[in-house]
């Protein structure tokens, strides 16, 4: 079987004198679930950006299939003057939007909204039907229960699982007890 992500002996750095990757490689198969964890700067979230394309590595290979992510931070993800729902047809098959609203706790009247007008929770628990919706093989998840209280956050954690059998993840941590609780194995960066 094919691994949904594998990154091969990948170097990189904004400088060449301070590299943030030296010959670092991670592969990940359907059904596991990785916690990145490191000290603020260490290069999580660029190491999401090289994933995705949007930065090249000085040296080494990524490979992927169909990724979505969710953003730790919902509001710099959907745009500001466009409704919520507008914002997720624009992108995935709305077939089980229902389901995935009623798993998140979520009314269907909010999705007429703006951006704005939810709270930070919601808006991430948006972000997070978006990304299901889309159907992808890898799920990159930037700190996704940050904005949310403890008890949301298992909810969401516990959904997000239960899609593994068709996935697999890379979850962005600052939290080490989720971390042990979720993953298959935890991959510390920045040591």
């Amino acid at each position: 079987m094919r691994p949904i992500l594998e990154v091969k002996d990948l170097s990189f750095g904004y400088s060449a004198e301070k590299l943030l990757y030296k010959n670092f490689s991670l592969t990940l198969n359907v059904g596991e679930i990785k916690a990145v964890v490191g000290e603020s700067g260490s290069g999580k979230s660029t190491l999401f950006e090289i994933i995705l394309g949007n930065l090249k590595p000085l040296h080494g290979e990524v490979t992927s299939s169909r990724i979505a992510q969710v953003f730790q931070d919902p509001y710099t993800s959907f745009h500001p003057t466009y409704s919520v729902v507008n914002q997720i047809q624009d992108v995935a098959d709305l077939g089980k939007l229902a389901y995935y609203l009623d798993e998140m706790g979520l009314e269907r009247d909010l999705l007429d909204k703006k951006p704005h007008e939810l709270s930070g929770g919601q808006l991430q628990r948006c972000s997070i039907v978006r990304a299901l919706l889309m159907k992808p093989d890898l799920l990159l998840l930037d700190e996704p229960t940050s904005a949310l209280d403890n008890v949301i956050q298992l909810d969401v954690m516990k959904l997000l699982l239960k899609h593994l059998d068709k996935t697999a993840m890379l979850l962005i941590t600052h939290e080490l007890d989720l971390a042990h609780w979720c993953a298959d194995e935890i991959v510390e960066i920045g040591k």
